[in-house]
């Protein structure tokens, strides 16, 4: 069973998506929030599978809540918000968010992507991967030259990057490389250590703006 907070200072769409998640029969609502702080506050309380956090509520809003539930490892958080821009969406990567949907998107992708983050998975709605891949190659037109201090990926690190890219987790990376799921967790630290990141999603975004992806 998937258990879920649901993070949404609007009543009504609250409601909507709360439903819509109380229809599957692995999911179970185990917290309606309305503010940062009080989703922080019940992911540390009830420590859920998934947050699913709106970004703009009163208070501290939804980047800072999914910081401080990332850096207490209380849930994983899949934003699930109406806007879609860049500084948006790369604040709430940086902040350790292991997904972004937006609420235009149908009820079956939205319970598909709580399921995935559920599993360990990093999430991206098209319309979002499409204005990082933007990012990235205007990113990739400005790489400094060789010799800088551009982060130098093992054809390994750089081949598991880029199945985790494409929402793979990595017990599937392993199969895909008929290698140990212990090697492909350290090919990944590895990878985190050179970009200077701390999870999966922010890894591929920041190699997507160096133009290694």
């Amino acid at each position: 069973m998937i258990s879920v907070i649901v993070a949404d200072d609007h009543p009504i769409v609250r409601a909507g998506i709360v439903g819509i998640l109380e229809q599957e029969p692995d999911m179970r609502v185990v917290a309606e929030v309305n503010s940062g702080e009080e989703a922080a506050e019940a992911a540390a309380g009830l420590a859920p599978d998934v947050v699913l956090m709106d970004l703009r509520m009163p208070g501290i809003g939804g980047v800072e809540a999914t910081r401080r539930i990332v850096d207490a490892a209380s849930a994983r958080v899949l934003v699930f918000t109406t806007y879609e821009d860049d500084d948006q969406i790369l604040a709430a990567i940086e902040a350790g968010a292991s997904g972004y949907q937006v609420k235009a998107a149908p009820p079956a992708e939205l319970v598909a992507a709580v399921r995935a983050v559920a599993a360990g998975q990093t999430v991206l709605a098209p319309s979002i991967a499409a204005q990082l891949v933007s990012r990235a190659q205007d990113a990739a037109r400005s790489t400094p030259p060789p010799g800088s201090n551009m982060p130098r990926l093992t054809a390994r690190e750089h081949e598991v990057l880029r199945w985790v890219a494409d929402g793979l987790s990595n017990p599937e990376i392993a199969a895909r490389l008929r290698i140990g799921e212990s090697t492909v967790k350290t090919h990944l630290l590895h990878a985190f250590e050179k970009l200077e990141v701390r999870d999966r999603t922010r890894a591929v975004t920041r190699a997507m703006e160096l133009g290694l992806l």
